[in-house]
């Protein structure tokens, strides 16, 4: 069966690609910011825990503070996102989405679990004790599954040949698991997720220690010592990744392979001075490094993703069907969303800082 027969016609699109592509970068990245942040200090946590015993700490206690809020953040920016994956590649993602539908569709009911659990890991941290190691580990584990599926989706929708598999089992059952790629790729994400979480508790003890909490101190180097660490890890899971993509796939004969190389070399650079600044306990120049590392290696899958679908999809190939007035309200009401949340951040924080000066 010729492959090219499965893939439906793309919708046309109001605006130029462009637009959506830029916006589609820049959601991602503020959610990739909150998911890593999130899954990554209950990873953390929950390793706390089952080592001490289910004993509690200032990070742990930190984690179960904050935990909902991380949740409701990274799912709340991880829509813009997806919506604007939907605009430019609607027709790949929504084939893969029905091909593994079952477990797709599943995705919200996890998430619901997870939610709850983190509410009683907010209100009954101190009663749990040594339930704290469970829970966190419940936790991490349904977050994981949503990650999982979430990799396979939008590496289904890479592989239009692999789609009539659909016609053997059409129960939406389907998983991109004969990728030799998934594994790698899935375990690349969720060793980001352990750094940013534990760069993550390194700021948020240091905004502590700076606002003159004098136990905050030990606390900075314990979350710096994960982000570095687990950054270390994360270059030979990178470099199991690369090995595994495709033969050829990356050349520099093509101008998105060319950017590939330069992004990936870049974001290698960046990411070695995090993790030797984060050693030395330099948490603000290792944040910069951080984000930078972050920005890059988005380029670098937003170019893969490019490569990858060259002999099947181009961007370049959207009818556009002019009506700008649409991204015009949707600009103003998301740089206004934006200004609207940094002040209830700012607010938040306010209120907690004057809690503890109360209690």
């Amino acid at each position: 069966m010729d492959p090219t027969t499965l893939i439906p016609t793309p919708d046309a699109i109001p605006v130029h690609w462009g637009w959506f592509h830029i916006l589609l970068l820049v959601t991602f990245t503020m959610h990739i910011l909150l998911m890593n942040a999130m899954l990554g200090t209950v990873f953390i946590a929950a390793v706390n825990h089952f080592t001490r015993d289910g004993g509690g700490s200032p990070p742990t206690q930190a984690v179960a503070e904050k935990l909902p809020f991380t949740i409701a953040f990274a799912v709340n920016f991880g829509v813009a996102p997806l919506l604007f994956a939907q605009v430019l590649y609607g027709h790949l993602i929504y084939t893969s989405s029905i091909l593994m539908g079952t477990f797709w569709l599943s995705i919200i009911g996890i998430l619901i679990a997870a939610y709850y659990l983190a509410y009683v890991y907010k209100y009954k941290y101190h009663q749990l004790e040594k339930g704290r190691a469970l829970l966190t580990g419940s936790i991490c584990i349904l977050l994981l599954i949503i990650a999982f599926l979430f990799s396979n989706n939008f590496t289904l929708m890479l592989h239009p040949e692999s789609w009539a598999r659909y016609f053997d089992k059409p129960g939406g059952l389907l998983l991109n698991l004969a990728d030799p790629t998934i594994w790698p790729r899935y375990l690349h994400f969720m060793a980001a997720a352990v750094a940013v979480g534990g760069m993550s508790i390194a700021l948020f003890f240091s905004y502590k220690k700076h606002t003159g909490d004098a136990e905050a101190a030990p606390w900075i180097g314990y979350g710096c010592k994960w982000f570095a660490y687990a950054t270390f890890i994360n270059f030979g899971i990178g470099a199991w990744f690369l090995g595994s993509l495709p033969q050829g796939i990356v050349s520099m004969n093509t101008s998105s392979g060319f950017f590939f190389l330069v992004f990936l070399i870049g974001g290698i650079i960046a990411a070695v001075f995090a993790a030797l600044l984060a050693l030395k306990e330099r948490v603000m120049p290792a944040l910069y490094s951080l984000l930078t590392t972050i920005v890059l290696m988005i380029l670098v899958r937003d170019m893969l993703r490019t490569l990858y679908l060259q002999p099947w999809f181009s961007r370049s190939e959207l009818t556009v069907q002019a009506s700008y007035s649409p991204l015009l309200v949707f600009l103003l009401f998301f740089i206004g969303g934006i200004v609207l949340i940094g002040w209830m951040l700012k607010i938040t924080f306010q209120n907690s800082d004057d809690q503890e000066a109360q209690s």
